[in-house]
């Protein structure tokens, strides 16, 4: 049965869950575009999919912002049309066996602070902060984090006056127990300082594989929500960051430092990442582990097989040129014997002939076994090489109670080690996907030019941020505990009336403002 939605927008297969409804996968019949629809029944107990349309239409114009292209009410359900877009975080990090790099973390840290700021900048909090909400883009913008599931977004302050909405507590958990910020699980209102340390555990979850607080039990929901809140309370910022740079660290300490009304200094925190990437000499090149795991996969799976099959085909002629060679020799001795010794020597052959028959099944059996253990140690090494770097945390370290915070050093020599080790893969296969991997560097260093020209077209200037602010204020060291000096939380003036190209002008979720919070820029550092 075709069904359709906002008459042009065919419906196809499922391809997720959100947190109010289920997304399809669907078809603009006029233009062949490919979109994705999510559905919400009108008789949920609490519909929330009219609301998060309205978000998202006052967040349009932010980089990483999906773009709605319908809503309405279609039969018994409500539906939402917006961009389609590619794999989670979190099935990115399923298909790299569950760890990036720290170089792929901190591109991916530097992206979704950005993302968190213009959330903040136009008014809401997000408040359900996770891998599954952060999808990378498709085709031009495949490098680009996106942040959906808006349904709990909250407006934190006014619209007109930037007045901040007052502290208060006994309030129910909203969002996800395992990111969910240490006064978010006490009942305390959420706030910016909230996305910020959820966001700290997931990049945290990224460099570590998983968090202490995981894999808990209880017999009931409140249960484990107080057993994950008291593990959190127990474990220090700095035990929970044994083994990885001094960086992440600094940032859980400043998230945890801010008050309730404090504004961040998404500046700062975005520095503490990109002063890292520059002492462990990464470059922003938009390669991120999966990228780069499923290019040698491919490359490889291409390549190795064929040099096998060569290296297989020289050996066997050797063996058959020594084998011939050995049988003439046989022959001229054979020629000197009387008849008896040549029938002997007959019956010795056939018996010889069966036994090398028999041996050569084995040989063969026994080569396919090397060939596949040969594959899969060439693969091991080329992905070492080429994919994720293998820059883990040392976690059997961190498990005995090891609170050493690798230097750059030891980080740069682990990478050093990783590419010695691949100095053992064939070279032909080494120069082949040295080759493509530049083509590939080329085109992903062509798509991010594009992308921050578009950029600037739609007066979306990009900050960089070599040429941004002064360094943070020096924080001081007070009884153990970093202290942070007070921000200044002055509200910026309301800017102009938001007018679309069309002349119309785009509203508010709530229908109660006009005005344009969006801040100057809209990344950090890209």
């Amino acid at each position: 049965m075709d069904l359709r939605v906002g008459r042009k927008f065919r419906i196809g297969r499922k391809i997720g869950s959100g947190s109010f409804g289920d997304i399809y996968h669907g078809t603009n019949l006029v233009s062949g575009e490919e979109v994705a629809i999510k559905l919400e029944s009108i008789r949920s107990r609490h519909p929330q999919l009219d609301y998060e349309s309205r978000v998202y239409k006052y967040l349009t114009g932010g980089v990483g912002i999906p773009f709605i292209r319908w809503f309405g009410r279609e039969g018994e359900y409500n539906a939402m049309v917006m961009d389609l877009l590619g794999p989670s975080l979190e099935d990115l990090f399923n298909y790299c066996h569950r760890q990036f790099s720290f170089k792929t973390v901190i591109m991916l840290a530097l992206q979704m602070i950005c993302r968190v700021q213009y959330i903040h900048g136009r008014s809401f909090i997000h408040r359900d902060i996770k891998p599954d909400n952060f999808l990378m883009g498709v085709g031009r913008r495949g490098s680009t984090v996106h942040v959906i599931d808006l349904g709990l977004s909250k407006k934190y302050r006014d619209f007109n006056t930037h007045r901040h909405i007052p502290y208060r507590e006994n309030k129910s958990l909203t969002g996800t127990a395992r990111y969910a910020s240490v006064n978010t699980h006490l009942g305390i209102e959420q706030s910016r300082r909230d996305d910020l340390e959820s966001l700290g555990y997931v990049l945290i979850y990224f460099c570590k594989g998983s968090l202490p607080w995981q894999g808990l039990k209880a017999t009931t929901k409140k249960q484990k929500y107080d057993r994950i809140l008291e593990k959190k309370l127990c474990i220090s910022v700095e035990v929970l960051c044994a083994g990885l740079p001094e960086e992440f660290s600094q940032y859980m300490n400043y998230c945890k430092n801010l008050k309730f009304d404090e504004r961040p200094d998404y500046l700062f925190l975005a520095r503490l990442f990109k002063d890292l990437s520059i002492k462990l000499e990464y470059h922003n090149d938009h390669l991120f582990d999966w990228t780069m795991l499923r290019y040698t996969k491919a490359m490889v799976e291409k390549s190795v097989p064929q040099l096998t099959q060569t290296n297989s085909n020289n050996a066997n002629s050797n063996n058959i040129k020594d084998n011939n060679a050995t049988n003439l020799n046989d022959n001229s001795n054979n020629n000197n014997n009387n008849d008896n010794i040549n029938n002997n020597n007959n019956n010795n052959n056939n018996n010889n002939t069966a036994t090398a028959t028999a041996t050569n099944n084995n040989n063969g059996s026994d080569n396919k076994q090397e060939e596949k253990e040969q594959f899969k140690n060439i693969k091991l090494l080329a992905m070492k090489k080429f994919a994720t770097h293998f820059h883990y945390c040392k976690i059997d370290a961190v498990n005995a109670g090891d609170k050493h915070y690798p230097i750059p050093e030891e980080i740069k020599q682990q990478t050093q080690e990783n590419l010695t080790a691949a100095d053992f893969l064939p070279p032909e296969l080494l120069i082949l996907i040295e080759k493509n991997m530049d083509n590939l560097k080329q085109n992903a260093q062509q798509n991010n030019n594009n992308d921050n020209n578009n950029n600037n077209n739609n007066n979306n200037p990009t900050r960089i941020l070599q040429q941004a602010s002064p360094q943070h204020p020096q924080h001081v060291q007070q009884g153990g505990v970093t202290q942070y000096p007070p921000q200044n939380t002055a509200s910026p003036a309301p800017a102009a009336t938001n007018t679309n190209n069309n002349g119309t002008t785009q509203y508010a979720p709530q229908l109660t403002d006009r005005r344009d919070t969006r801040p100057s820029g809209q990344d950090i550092w890209l």
